[in-house]
């Protein structure tokens, strides 16, 4: 489900009509989590590190109401859920992109997200399926890289307004462990001020 947003009077409202006429009106961001007591949680639970820090990924995305905006032809909708469109590896060293549905619950979400990845790895290809909605965020993971910047590949072409998130390869110093995360969204819609606080609530559901 989605609303319209009531930008006459929205406070970004001119931010909005400024940045959306950029021809690349994404700005982006790169920072690190402390993924320490989420990777023993998530195998305490038996569940794959992987799931469980994209299930809080998305849990934080839908928790802070600017990344649930989407550029919807002259307006704003608001989406009441977001779910992960998700770079999926295969044992080729291709991937596929994934469809996979927020549930709150990590158990019900583990079951969504492994039946997803299982069915793009017995496919081939880029588009496994149709993506009929942009209630996304686009997703990815670089476990080979400990990465401090990047950047993606777009079509300015295409309309597009929704958040990029990606996490680079796990490090461990002193105990601690830690991974990159790369934000980026559309900033028509966002500031650096909502980057904030979508980082800051995920390293508090990462900690818990």
């Amino acid at each position: 489900m989605k609303k319209q947003l009531d930008i006459a009077n929205w406070n970004r409202k001119e931010h909005f009509e400024f940045f959306r006429k950029f021809e690349e009106p994404f700005f982006g961001l790169t920072a690190t989590v402390d993924c320490t007591k989420a990777y023993s949680t998530a195998k305490n639970l038996g569940i794959s590190f992987f799931t469980y820090y994209l299930h809080k990924t998305l849990a934080a995305v839908n928790a802070v109401e600017a990344f649930r905006y989407r550029i919807d032809g002259d307006h704003v909708v608001v989406y009441d859920r977001i779910d992960a469109s998700s770079t999926i590896f295969r044992e080729d060293s291709s991937f596929g992109f994934s469809y996979i549905e927020y549930h709150e619950d990590i158990n019900t979400f583990a079951v969504i997200a492994q039946n997803e990845i299982e069915r793009v790895r017995n496919t081939s290809g880029l588009f496994t399926r149709e993506f009929n909605s942009d209630n996304l965020i686009h997703f990815s993971s670089v476990p080979w890289v400990n990465f401090t910047s990047l950047s993606h590949a777009r079509s300015f072409t295409l309309a597009d307004s929704c958040p990029k998130i990606s996490y680079g390869k796990m490090t461990t110093t002193n105990g601690v462990m830690e991974m990159a995360i790369s934000v980026h969204v559309h900033h028509g819609l966002a500031d650096g001020y909502h980057v904030g606080l979508f980082l800051e609530k995920l390293q508090q559901l990462l900690n818990e």
